[in-house]
């Protein structure tokens, strides 16, 4: 590990001026991802700036009902709240479905957001990697992928981004709030996580030495009958091989409003607007979801060894629209 100075700052202002003072710095927040980057030598940041004790820890609701969420609210405490599990329970669910009640306890809102999208080419410094070393090569793709993307990749890169929450958040137009040394600024998530195409090491839209402070969460009645649903290799944590997200308001027995985002298929969080778009005013049955479903998957291309997510996410999509139209129906 490279040796590094560490700062607590104590207001936001004079971290992000901290940072904008060197280059080579990184916020830390919970450290969950970093310190772990940091350990294997793949993060060597000259210092590290503390952004813990900075006054970005509550949730409370936003002037137009929604709810904001402080950047470093950490993941218990989200899950927990009681708004959260009211009126997003999904995006509660998404966030007990990851890591270990260790890792949440100090994993912040923020960093889960800007966790590295990465795989274990990545996290091995010996190994080629365009995500370290832009136009070194990607492993992966004639490697060992099974867990890789089959929606949005490029022949630079094929790793899915990590995060459960991000999926929630994703199907439920969270802003992203961040400030930097030239006032504050707002990305929709939807806007937040760049395109893979040629540039992986380039992961989101923030401005350099931004700090995120909150995100939003706008006003989303469907959402209150939401439900998040994670596939994995085993049932204590682990990365998702494929997720949902997706939340349904039906009136007599056609869909009105669906939102439905999928997790692990993806360099980012997958909003799945053609699927979406396919079951709004279509009837509320298994037929109409397992098409919408085929709608957003036709733009699929995976690789020889995880073809079986194609078929995996048409399943997992059927099974959870399912479920809530049949809660709808009671």
């Amino acid at each position: 590990m490279r040796e590094f100075g560490y700062h607590r700052a104590a207001d936001v202002s004079g971290a992000v001026a901290l940072l904008a003072a060197d280059p080579d710095a990184r916020f830390l927040g919970g450290g969950t991802n970093l310190v772990d980057l940091m350990k294997t030598g793949v993060e060597r940041p000259a210092r590290l700036v503390d952004v813990r004790d900075l006054p970005l820890d509550r949730i409370e609701p936003a002037g137009d009902g929604g709810l904001r969420i402080g950047a470093t609210v950490t993941n218990s405490e989200l899950a927990a709240h009681p708004e959260v599990r009211r009126r997003y329970p999904a995006l509660a669910q998404a966030v007990l479905a990851g890591a270990s009640g260790q890792l949440r306890n100090m994993a912040t809102v923020g960093g889960n957001l800007l966790q590295r999208t990465r795989c274990g080419y990545f996290t091995d410094a010996s190994k080629p990697c365009n995500k370290r070393v832009p136009g070194s090569g990607c492993p992966a793709i004639e490697g060992v992928h099974h867990n890789h993307a089959v929606l949005g990749a490029s022949a630079h890169c094929v790793a899915v981004h990590p995060s459960d929450m991000g999926v929630a958040l994703a199907a439920f137009d969270a802003v992203v709030s961040y400030e930097t040394a030239d006032g504050p600024g707002a990305l929709p998530l939807a806007d937040f996580y760049l395109p893979v195409g040629d540039t992986p090491h380039r992961e989101t839209a923030l401005p350099p030495g931004a700090l995120i402070t909150g995100v939003t969460l706008p006003p989303a009645p469907v959402a209150a009958r939401s439900r998040y649903r994670k596939v994995r290799e085993r049932a204590s944590y682990a990365f998702a091989i494929g997720s949902v997200a997706a939340a349904l308001d039906v009136a007599d027995g056609v869909v009105r409003e669906v939102r439905l985002a999928f997790g692990a298929v993806a360099s980012r969080p997958w909003r799945a607007r053609a699927a979406e778009r396919a079951l709004t005013g279509a009837p509320a049955d298994a037929d109409a979801f397992a098409a919408a479903a085929d709608a957003e998957l036709s733009a699929a291309r995976p690789l020889p060894d995880n073809a079986y997510k194609v078929t995996l996410m048409r399943n997992l999509t059927v099974a959870v629209l399912t479920e809530l139209a049949e809660e709808a129906a009671r």
